[in-house]
């Protein structure tokens, strides 16, 4: 993942389903904690009051950064496949 590597911190989205963590497709969480190097990311799940729900390890193709602000111009979009 070039420029959007996934960082501390970042909010992101689940792309699977995880039905054994009861989380699924679309769910957010936040980054917490980088694992193995980056290579795999610790989310954090939380209720509207801040609670947290679930906290799973999960690798990049898991998971998409959610972005709240345009692209830039020369970003180029990259396909993710589960």
């Amino acid at each position: 993942m070039s420029k959007n590597t996934i960082k501390f911190l970042d909010v992101v989205a689940l792309t699977v389903d995880l039905p054994e963590y009861n989380l699924y497709r679309g769910q957010v969480g936040t980054v917490v904690e980088l694992l193995a190097g980056g290579a795999a990311f610790e989310v954090e799940f939380s209720d509207r009051n801040g609670r947290t729900y679930e906290s799973v390890g999960l690798r990049p193709e898991q998971i998409m950064v959610l972005h709240f602000e345009p692209a830039s111009p020369d970003s180029v979009p990259e396909m993710v496949t589960a």
